[in-house]
Parts: C-alpha cells; structure tokens; sequence
C-alpha cells in the first residue's frame, strides 16, 4: 500500500503554480483552489474581490517516497518572488500572496528551515522574504475551468 502526502502552496495565481507542481515527478494530482480565508463556499469572484482573506493556492497530493516535501519546498522557492507582500508580476491583493499552508508539525518545520535558508542567499540579503508560513485551512477547490487552466488551453504560461 502506497502512503500519499499532501502539500498546500499559494505564489501568485493558482494556473501558474498549479501547471509547474503537475508536472514534477512524484507529484500525483494538482487541485487549484482557495484556502487561508474564513469564508465559506468562496469563488472566483469571492477571491479577486480581496475581501475573503483567501489566497489561490495549489493543493498537491505526492507520494513521498518518490519525492520529498523539502524537494516540493525547493520548487515553490523558485517558481515565484517570495519578497513580493501581495503579488506575483502584474497580479496584485492578498489573493496572490505567496504562502506555505502545512499540514504537520514536520512540514512546518521544513517550511521554516528551508526560508530561513533561503534568507541567507546573496540574492535576498537585501530583501525580506514575506511568504507566510501558516497551518493549512479548509480548501476550497476552483472551479472547474480553472483546473489545469494553461493546459487546456494550450498556453505555456500565464503570460504567453
């Protein structure tokens, strides 16, 4: 029997992080959704609003022994700007804040450990890193035409 993981991201909007985690070996299936907000039953439009507290974020299933959370965290550093408080590239509000949602005391751990690394790499000496490090909530996951958004429709990425 197979033991399987779960691991919670949010870095700028969910297509993007969702499209790169998908891709990666290990990781099993990709669900775009919201979390970190206390409304319940949000949507697309809840979310953009900015008045949710909810972030669009990638729920990950993996299978830890052929991928490790630590490698998953290594991922979600690069993927975006975690010294970027409530925004990806053009994408701007809480709603694209960049967040680790754990879901064990040892993912929470990693999660902190692996920043307070990456804080020490020339590149962020000058800047702070501001992604949070929170526990998971409820997921509420997106609607259906957001699942696998860029891949349906062809596009490489967000901004092609």
């Amino acid at each position: 029997m197979r033991i399987l993981d779960k691991a919670t991201f949010a870095a700028g909007c969910f297509w993007h992080v969702e499209q790169i985690f998908s891709a990666v070996p290990g990781v099993l299936s990709t669900r775009a959704g919201y979390t970190g907000g206390d409304f319940k039953n949000p949507t697309y439009q809840d979310v953009c609003a900015g008045s949710t507290g909810h972030a669009e974020a990638v729920e990950i299933e993996f299978d830890p022994s052929k991928i490790s959370f630590k490698e998953l965290l290594r991922t979600f550093w690069e993927i975006h700007d975690p010294t970027q408080l409530n925004r990806q590239g053009p994408d701007s509000g809480t709603q694209y804040r960049s967040a680790i949602f754990y879901h064990s005391a040892e993912q929470k751990a990693g999660a902190l450990e692996s920043r307070d690394a990456l804080q020490k790499v020339p590149r962020y000496l000058a800047k702070k890193i501001v992604s949070e490090i929170v526990p998971a909530k409820e997921f509420w996951v997106a609607e259906e035409y957001h699942q696998r958004y860029l891949e349906k429709h062809g596009r490489a990425s967000c901004r092609s």
